[in-house]
């Protein structure tokens, strides 16, 4: 690995529940991985309702960004992945308190099921500047 090529990793943020890194960066792009609403502390599920989890998964995706050298605003492409997409509204409200425009290309997904029963997860790519 070069120095443009690294693992990323912060306990700002939960610790990897499988074999994968937070993030990698590669060159100037970072790729973070899937995050669900977890505790960084206790690795817990958070979040009461919907609202409160996904403002968990943007507090961790923020993390990651920062200890990669960026922020949320470096995020050009997000995935989104609910277990019901009867939240659109809900999550394109929060959006815009972690976000600014330009917003990142994004895509929202419903499915059957996510890690550790989560409603939420989502994964992003990051250009540093």
């Amino acid at each position: 690995m070069s120095q443009h090529d690294s693992v990323i990793s912060t306990d700002q943020a939960p610790a990897a529940i499988g074999p994968y890194s937070q993030a990698r960066r590669a060159g100037q792009t970072v790729y973070l991985s899937g995050q669900i609403p977890l505790d960084p502390v206790t690795g817990e599920l958070t979040g009461r309702d919907f609202s409160s989890a996904t403002r968990r998964v943007f507090e961790n995706l923020k993390a990651v960004a920062e200890a990669a050298g960026g922020g949320l605003n470096d995020i050009v492409k997000l995935n989104i992945y609910v277990t019901d997409l009867g939240h659109f509204q809900t999550l394109n409200a929060i959006m815009v308190e972690y976000f600014s425009e330009p917003y990142p290309a994004r895509a929202a997904i419903e499915v059957a099921a996510l890690p550790k029963g989560a409603e939420v997860e989502m994964d992003a790519v990051m250009v540093l500047p």
